[in-house]
């Protein structure tokens, strides 16, 4: 630790530096869990090293991609709860990359406030690092700015990058995709890192003891609204791996994250023109949340579908034949993976019926 770096002028312009030498060290422990092979040096330098290993990958194509949480963040100021909005950080990323098939390699962030509270900096980074864990990646760098008067004191951004690596001969693209192919779903943990702007609106949550309220059994399931609203992104990344290892990636068409935009925007990136994909409504479960959403805000089903995941986060297209025993994968690897619909030929990109 850097002990003799300090500037009492800067400390009273608003930037405490030994502040953030001090977030640095606590959040080394939780580093250390993300550690994974090819992993080189430690935080703090320039840069972050990692050494690939491209054993059984003869056309190694790197996988990049960034992402934040948007409004979600409001939540977290409000509740004074920090520790699970990094994983939905790295849920934004991880989830992305493995749409071509990508196994993520290491994750980077990136945390701007307004006031460096180590001990707050530690609890978002303490999530980071378990999104890191629960995907597989290693958290190999990042950074923290403290800007006074660009951020309120209590309050933070935070953002992300991830990069994965898939063999070119295995990237999953859509174009096998045919008609007659079914459409599974991977179930969502809630309302992942979407939609927010629209759901604070809704409740008006400008209130923490409304947020704290415990709900009706039969709508959230006994927890209260903020709770339920601050479950963290599911990270899919282990079990559409092992999907893919299993199944083979050649038999798998299409892979959709569900985030913004819900269905509408996100299973047609997915379907080559020419074919349509056909939800079948009442085979969808959606999540109690989302339902009162809908009824509190008096929002139709079309703009329901076409903001949030309606508790389907992920989305992946095989063959008929061969969907039974993908079902079969995803639920041993703790997926209650199940059918939502196929593919027919069509113009419009998506229809729920």
């Amino acid at each position: 630790m850097i002990t003799n770096s300090s500037s009492n002028s800067y400390k009273a312009a608003g930037v405490d530096i030994t502040a953030g030498y001090r977030a640095v060290e606590l959040m080394k422990k939780h580093i250390a869990r993300t550690a994974v092979p090819g992993v080189m040096g430690q935080v703090g330098g320039f840069g972050g090293l990692f050494e690939l290993d491209l054993e059984g990958i003869s056309k190694p194509v790197l996988v990049s991609g960034t992402d934040g949480v948007g409004t979600k963040l409001k939540l977290a100021f409000m509740l004074d709860k920090h520790d699970t909005i990094g994983i939905d950080c790295v849920a934004m990323c991880v989830n992305d990359v493995i749409c071509v098939g990508a196994k993520p390699l290491y994750f980077l962030d990136y945390i701007a406030c307004g006031k460096n509270i180590p001990e707050k900096i530690e609890q978002i980074v303490a999530g980071v690092c378990e999104g890191c864990v629960q995907s597989g990646a290693a958290l190999i760098g990042g950074e923290t700015a403290e800007m006074p008067g660009f951020y309120p004191q209590n309050e933070y951004d935070i953002a992300g990058y991830c990069t994965g690596v898939v063999d070119k001969d295995k990237i999953i693209d859509n174009s096998r995709m045919a008609e007659g192919d079914i459409i599974i779903a991977l179930p969502s943990s809630g309302i992942h890192s979407n939609g927010f702007s629209l759901v604070r609106r809704v409740f008006a949550l400008d209130k923490p003891d409304l947020m704290m309220m415990r709900a009706p059994n039969t709508e959230l399931g006994g927890k209260s609204l903020g709770e339920v609203l601050l479950e963290p992104t599911k990270i899919y990344v282990k079990p559409v791996l092992a999907l893919i290892e299993k199944l083979g990636a050649e038999k798998i068409k299409g892979i959709s994250h569900i985030t913004g935009g819900g269905f509408y925007e996100n299973i047609p990136r997915s379907i080559p023109g020419g074919l349509s994909a056909v939800i079948i409504r009442k085979a969808v479960k959606v999540l109690p949340v989302f339902d009162l959403i809908a009824a509190v805000g008096a929002i139709n089903e079309h703009d329901m579908f076409n903001t949030f995941n309606m508790g389907v986060g992920m989305t992946i297209i095989v063959s008929r034949e061969d969907a039974p025993e993908a079902i079969r994968i995803l639920r041993e690897n703790g997926e209650d993976a199940y059918v939502i619909g196929g593919i027919v030929r069509g113009k419009e990109k998506i229809v729920i019926e």
